[in-house]
C-alpha cells in the first residue's frame, strides 16, 4: 500500500576576522604570519584539578588552559606581538608563547573569556588560526595513587611537568588523565610523578594496552598480590621487631643496656621498638617528605610527625620512653594502608572486569588465510573468524555461519542471541556454539565495549553533591583536628601541670584521627561499585550524579512506542467471516498488501509468511487514497481498507454472518441473528477491536466481507510487570505518547500507569515533564533515546532504552539500558535508590567513629593503635565492605 493511501497506521505506526596583511612585518618575514589552533574553536583545554598551591605559575584553581599552534610565529618579536594582544582580554591569567614550537599555551578564566575570543583576538594581530591536533589525552596507571592525599601529590607534579595541560587524578581507578601538548614527552611526565614517590606501572600505547584503547599495566596479569609487596614485607619484619620488643619488656623483663648513641641508652626493648619504628615508617616518611614538599596536610604528613615527635620526645626526655608508641603507629599505620590498597583493589576489580572482557587477539582472514593479530591492528572491512566458545573481538557485523551469542556482558540478556549473516555483533559478547565469521564495522577503542569502558571510568569524575560537600568538609576538618591535637599536647601539661608524657600520647592520638581517609572515600567508593555493577549488568550510568538523582525520583515518565510497547506493528487478531477460515483472510490480505509500502501492510504480509500462508497471483494493484488498496487476487477483484471504505461499496457492516456457506438460516434465526450465527461489526467487533489500541482492516471482494485483521504495536510482555514494580517502589509512572486518546487509554490500561498523557508532539512531551517536574520535584524519563531527546534532557534522569550499538543514545542519555529490556527499570531505581542509603551509611558512620574517639581520647579511653585501626584501617575497609554490597543487586530473571 502507498504510503498515501491513507489509512491510519495505528500506534504510532513503529516510530514516534579578518586579516590584517601588514600585521606580520615586524617580525621581518616579510609576510602576515599565521596562527593555527588546537581544533576547530582553535584551543583545546580542559579545568585543572588539584590544589594550586605552590605553582609557580601563579594558577588559580578554576583557571583553564588553552593551547594554540602557531607555526609563523617564529621569532620573539612575533611572540610579543602575540602576548600582548591576548594579554588585553579579560580573564587571562599566564601566557606562554613558545617561539621554537610555534605554540601558545594561555592560562584562562572560563567565566570572563573563552579560547574563540582568544583566537579571535590573535587572528586581529595579524594572524590566522589554522586547525589541527595538537594535544594528546593519555592515561597514566599509578596503582598506589588511592586516597585523595595520594592524589593531591601526584597533581603537584604534574603542574610542574613540561607539556602538560591538564590533569585529571582518579584515585578510585588508580589512573590519571593527562592532556599533552603533542610534542611533549611523557618520560618526562612519568618521571615527574615517579619522584612525588608514585610508581608508574604503565600508560596508553604501552605494550599492556588492550586494543581499545585502555591500559592494563593494572590488571590481575601483572599485578602483585597487596599482601606480598615490597610495603608488606617491611611491614610484617616492624612487626616481628615490635612483637619481639613487648615480649623482651614484658615477659622476659629484659632492662639491659645494648646500645648508646650520643649519650642517650638503648634498652633490648626499646633498640627492637626503635627498629619496628624505622623499618615500617621508612614509607611513612617517604610519603610525608613529598606531602611537606608539596605543603600537603596530609596522612602521610601527619604519621611522619606523629611517629618523629614520639621518637624526638624520647630522646630529649631521658627516662621516659615513647619508642613503643613510635613503633606502633609505624606498624599498625603500615597495615592500616595495606588494608586500605586491598579495599581499593577490590574496587578497582570491577572496572578491571569489563575492561577485561574484550579478547587482545583475533583471528583475522585475509587471502584465505588465518592470522592471529593484535585487536589493534584490525582495520575496518577485515573478516575475523570466531570459533565455539571465543569472544567476540569487535563490533562487526556477521556475513558467514550462524550462531547463538551470549551479550550478557553488553546487555545484561540473561538468554543467548540467535545470530545470523546480517545481524549485528557487540566486541566482548561469547559465541556459544557455532562457527561465525564477522566483518570489523568499528576501530579499536571505538566499540561499543570500549566506550562503555570510557565512560565508566569518566563517571568516576563526574563529582557529586555529596562528594563535593565531602571535600569541602575535609578541608576544615583536618586544620581544626590538628589544632586540636597541639592543644590537647600542650595545654594540660603547661596550664594544669599535669603529665606531659600523657597529654602528648593523647596529642599524638588526636594526630592519627586528624585525616578523614575513610570519610573522602565513603562516596567514590559507592558510586564507583554502583556503576560498574550497573554496567556489568547492562544498564550504563554515566555518573555518579545520575546514580544518585536516579535514586531520589519521585515519578518516571515512559514513552510508549518502543518502550512499552516493542514499537513494530504486529497482527494481533484475524476474524473469519461468511464461512471463510483464518488462512483464507490472511491469503487475501496478503495478497492485497504484497506491494504495500505502508507499515500496516508489511506487518499482514510478515505474518502471513511467518503462519506459511501461501501467496496469491497479483494484478491492477491500486491504492484509494485516504481509504484503502483494490487488486485482482486470481483474476477475482478484492478489497482492503478501513470499515468506511467497505460501506461504501454497499456492504452492511451491522448484519455479517458467521456461518460456514453450506449452513441454512432458519427462518427462526434470520429474525434473530444479531445473537445467532451473526455479527453487528458497527457496534461491536470493531469498536472492541479499537479500544484495545488496535487498528482493524476489512478484506473481502465486491459481493462478501471476508473477515477483518486488527494490528497493534504490540506490548511488551515484561511492561505490566514493570510498571508494577516501579508503583509498588512508591514511584508514579506516567505514559507519554503522540497517539490519539482511544489508543492511548487501551495501553495505559493494559500495563496499569497511574496516568497518560496522548496527542504530544515532540515539545508537547517536553512541556508534559516539566508539569511532572513541577509536580514531583524529580522525574526519570524513559525513551528511545533519539525521538525523545528533547524531553530527556528536561528531566532530571534521562533513560534511554536499546542503546547497545547506538551511538547518538550511548552520547546523549544520562543512563543507557544497553538492551531493549524495560524490566531493568526497577532494578536500576532499586540500585540507585541504595547506593544513596550506602553513601550516606557510609559518610555519617566515618564521622560518627572519628567523633566518638576523639571525644574518647582526653580521658584515656582511645589509644593509639585503637584510633589507627578504628578509625583509620577499619573505617577504610567497613566503607569499602559496605559499598561493595552493591554488587549483589542483580535484575529479576
Amino acid at each position: 500500500m502507498s504510503e498515501h493511501d491513507g489509512r491510519d497506521p495505528g500506534p504510532d505506526a513503529g516510530a514516534d576576522a579578518s586579516t590584517d596583511p601588514q600585521a606580520g612585518d615586524e617580525c621581518g618575514c616579510g609576510d602576515a604570519c599565521e596562527v593555527e589552533g588546537a581544533s576547530a574553536s582553535g584551543a583545546t583545554g580542559e579545568t585543572q584539578t588539584g590544589d594550586p598551591t605552590g605553582d609557580p605559575t601563579g594558577e588559580s584553581a578554576d583557571s583553564t588552559r588553552a593551547e594554540f599552534s602557531v607555526p609563523d610565529m617564529d621569532c620573539a618579536s612575533c611572540a610579543s606581538k602575540v602576548e600582548t594582544s591576548v594579554r588585553n582580554l579579560d580573564g587571562v591569567g599566564d601566557i606562554d608563547p613558545r617561539v621554537t614550537t610555534g605554540r601558545l599555551v594561555v592560562d584562562y578564566d572560563p567565566d570572563r573569556t573563552t579560547p574563540d575570543d582568544i583566537r579571535g583576538t590573535v587572528e586581529g594581530a595579524g594572524y590566522a588560526v589554522e586547525d589541527g591536533p595538537s594535544t594528546r589525552e593519555v592515561s597514566v596507571s599509578v596503582p598506589d595513587m588511592d586516597c585523595a592525599s595520594c592524589a593531591g601529590k601526584v597533581e603537584h607534579a604534574l603542574r610542574g611537568a613540561p607539556g602538560v595541560l591538564s590533569y585529571e587524578t582518579r584515585p578510585t581507578a588508580g589512573t590519571a588523565v593527562v592532556t599533552l601538548a603533542a610534542d611533549a614527552d611523557l618520560d618526562a611526565v612519568v618521571s615527574a610523578i615517579e619522584a612525588a614517590g608514585y610508581e608508574v606501572t604503565g600508560t596508553d600505547g604501552d605494550d599492556g594496552d588492550d586494543g581499545h584503547g585502555h591500559s592494563h599495566g593494572g590488571s590481575d596479569a601483572g599485578r602483585e598480590s597487596v599482601w606480598r609487596s615490597t610495603r608488606a614485607v617491611k611491614t610484617w619484619v616492624s612487626g616481628g621487631f615490635l612483637a619481639a620488643g613487648i615480649a623482651a619488656e614484658y615477659l622476659l623483663g629484659l632492662e639491659l643496656v645494648v646500645a648508646s648513641v650520643l649519650g642517650v641508652s638503648f634498652t633490648v626493648a626499646e633498640l627492637l621498638y626503635v627498629l619496628g619504628a624505622a623499618v615500617g615508617g621508612q614509607a611513612i616518611l617517604r610519603n610525608g617528605y613529598y606531602s611537606a614538599k608539596n605543603r600537603s596536610l596530609d596522612i602521610d604528613f601527619l604519621m611522619s610527625a606523629a611517629i618523629l615527635s614520639a621518637v624526638a620526645a624520647s630522646l630529649i626526655s631521658g627516662p621516659t620512653s615513647l619508642y613503643f608508641e613510635a613503633a606502633t603507629l609505624a606498624f599498625l599505620f603500615s597495615v592500616s594502608e595495606l588494608l586500605e590498597r586491598y579495599s581499593m583493589d577490590r574496587t578497582r576489580d570491577s572496572l578491571r572486569e569489563l575492561m577485561d572482557l574484550s579478547p587482545d587477539e583475533a583471528t583475522v582472514l585475509r587471502d584465505g588465510v588465518e592470522t592471529v593479530v593484535p585487536v589493534g591492528d584490525l582495520e575496518l572491512g577485515d573478516v575475523v573468524a570466531v570459533k565455539p566458545g571465543e569472544k567476540i573481538p569487535v563490533d562487526g557485523t556477521v556475513v558467514a555461519g550462524d550462531s547463538a551469542v551470549n551479550q550478557a556482558p553488553i546487555t545484561g540478556e540473561s538468554v543467548p542471541v540467535d545470530k545470523a549473516e546480517g545481524d549485528e555483533v557487540f566486541a566482548g559478547t561469547v559465541n556459544e556454539a557455532g562457527y561465525l565469521e564477522v566483518r570489523v564495522e568499528s576501530a579499536a577503542g571505538d566499540d561499543t565495549l570500549s566506550r562503555i569502558v570510557s565512560m565508566v571510568e569518566d563517571a568516576q569524575s563526574n563529582k557529586t553533591e555529596r562528594e563535593q560537600f565531602v571535600e569541602r568538609f575535609s578541608s576544615y576538618y583536618t586544620p581544626v583536628m590538628v589544632v586540636v591535637a597541639v592543644a590537647v599536647a600542650a595545654i594540660p601539661p603547661l596550664a594544669f601541670g599535669l603529665d606531659w608524657v600523657t597529654w602528648f600520647v593523647y596529642g599524638i592520638t588526636m594526630l592519627v584521627l586528624a585525616c578523614p581517609c575513610a570519610f573522602v572515600i565513603s562516596t567514590p567508593v559507592s558510586v564507583v561499585s554502583g556503576i560498574t555493577s550497573a554496567a556489568k549488568n547492562g544498564v550504563l550510568i554515566k555518573g555518579g550524579t545520575h546514580l544518585e538523582a536516579m535514586g531520589a525520583v519521585e515519578a518516571v515518565a515512559v514513552d510508549k512506542t518502543g518502550t512499552l510497547t516493542k514499537g513494530e506493528l504486529t497482527v494481533t487478531d484475524v476474524v473469519p467471516l461468511n464461512g471463510n477460515s483464518e488462512e483464507d483472510v490472511l491469503r487475501c490480505a496478503r495478497g492485497l498488501e504484497s506491494r504495500s509500502e505502508h507499515p500496516i501492510g508489511e506487518a499482514i504480509v510478515t505474518h502471513a509468511e511467518g503462519t506459511g500462508v501461501a501467496a496469491r497471483a497479483v494484478d491492477d494493484f491500486e491504492s484509494v487514497t485516504g481509504k484503502g488498496v483494490r487488486a485482482d487476487l486470481d483474476g477475482v477483484p478484492h478489497f482492503a481498507g478501513k470499515p468506511g471504505f467497505f460501506e461504501e461499496l454497499g456492504f452492511d457492516l451491522e448484519h455479517v454472518h458467521v456461518t460456514g456457506p453450506g449452513e441454512e438460516l432458519s427462518e427462526d434465526v434470520r429474525e434473530l441473528c444479531d445473537r445467532h450465527g451473526c455479527l453487528n461489526l458497527v457496534e461491536d467487533t470493531i469498536p472492541r477491536l479499537q479500544s484495545e489500541g488496535k487498528t482493524v482492516v476489512v478484506v473481502g471482494t465486491e459481493d462478501d466481507l471476508e473477515g477483518l485483521v486488527a494490528v497493534a504495536d504490540e506490548v511488551r510482555p515484561d511492561a505490566r510487570e514493570t510498571v508494577a514494580k516501579l508503583r509498588e517502589a512508591g514511584l508514579s509512572v506516567v505514559m507519554l505518547t503522540g497517539d490519539n486518546e482511544g489508543t492511548a487509554r487501551a495501553i495505559a490500561e493494559q500495563v496499569g500507569v497511574d496516568d497518560f498523557r496522548a496527542g504530544l508532539l515532540p515539545e508537547d512531551k517536553v512541556a508534559a515533564v516539566e508539569g511532572l517536574l513541577d509536580e514531583y520535584g524529580s522525574v526519570a524519563m524513559v525513551g528511545d533515546g533519539i525521538n525523545d531527546a528533547p524531553a530527556l534532557a528536561t528531566a532530571t534522569v534521562g533513560v534511554a532504552m536499546g542503546a547497545a550499538g547506538t551511538d547518538t543514545a550511548l552520547e546523549t542519555a544520562d543512563i543507557a539500558l544497553m538492551a531493549d529490556d524495560l524490566s531493568k527499570l526497577p532494578y536500576l531505581y532499586e540500585l540507585s535508590h541504595r547506593a544513596n542509603g550506602v553513601i550516606r551509611q557510609n559518610i555519617w558512620a566515618s564521622l560518627a567513629i572519628k567523633a566518638v574517639l576523639a571525644v574518647g581520647v582526653p580521658f584515656g579511653y582511645v589509644s593509639v593503635a585503637l584510633a589507627v585501626l578504628a578509625g583509620d584501617a577499619g573505617m577504610t575497609m567497613g566503607v569499602t565492605g559496605n559499598a561493595m554490597r552493591l554488587a549483589r543487586i542483580r535484575p529479576d530473571d
